[in-house]
């Protein structure tokens, strides 16, 4: 096995483990997660606006 796969595998297992032993906080983190990809979407879309429009 090379080093990539049991990386890949160990970060999977620390996932699960994670999930089951802290579900509330592995929401938080999700919920987090999607909050910043949800904020950078609406500044590159008010970026793009200014740029078309001024």
């Amino acid at each position: 096995m090379n080093l990539k796969k049991v990386l890949t595998y160990v970060a999977v297992a620390f996932v699960i483990f994670y999930l089951f032993t802290q579900p509330a906080n592995a929401a938080a983190a999700v919920r987090n997660l999607f909050g910043g990809i949800t904020t950078g979407a609406e500044r590159l879309s008010a970026f793009f606006t200014s740029l078309v429009s001024g």
